[in-house]
């Protein structure tokens, strides 16, 4: 039985003959727990290191996954992303008919090597957030979130106005939930 928000459960589906982890409030939590990041200096620097978001949306009960640069800031202990594009395109079609949608984000990837092909891997330190996206229409909304996708992608702060961001479309992630892992190198990895 659940009793709060941190209990968890396991939920057998017979029908593909394996069992998932899920917590009380329907996430799904992450197999290897020993993983997991939960400290919020270190999934700032996740979210301050990697410069490309993956977008995952569903067009037409199919995947749709792109790569983009964005910007993030937190909102009444909300996370939001920003990304941006062009005027017109399938994000924007697809986001018009189903704002469900994840982003992953990675960085310090470093491969290393084993003596056996299955000791091969990478470490890293990696993102998943799952919410909703919605096309930015507000001039004064998509100056702020272009100022913040400059910041984290350059370091640098930008001046924008209401005619440079005419020219581009904002779409605003608001992340419902979040996971963030990091694999460590291996004790004593071959070189």
């Amino acid at each position: 039985m659940c009793y709060d928000k941190t209990d968890y459960r396991i939920i057998r589906y017979p029908e593909k003959k394996k069992w998932k982890y899920q917590r009380c409030d329907g996430r799904i939590y992450m197999r290897r727990r020993d993983r997991e990041v939960t400290e919020l200096n270190e999934i700032i620097h996740i979210l301050d290191s990697g410069k490309v978001l993956h977008l995952g949306l569903v067009d037409q009960g199919k995947p749709y996954i792109v790569p983009v640069n964005y910007g993030y800031v937190m909102e009444n202990d909300k996370l939001v992303f920003y990304v941006h594009g062009a005027l017109e395109g399938r994000k924007l079609d697809i986001i018009r008919n189903n704002s469900d949608c994840c982003v992953q984000i990675e960085c310090d990837v470093q491969p290393f090597s084993g003596k056996v092909a299955c000791q091969y891997g990478c470490s890293y330190y990696s993102f998943d957030g799952f919410g909703t996206a919605e096309i930015v229409e507000a001039p004064q909304e998509k100056i702020k979130a272009m100022s913040a996708l400059m910041k984290i992608q350059t370091g640098k702060d930008f001046e924008f106005n209401e005619r440079l961001v005419s020219i581009v479309s904002v779409i605003r992630i608001e992340c419902d939930y979040y996971t963030a892992k990091y694999r460590p190198l291996p004790a004593n990895p071959v070189v």
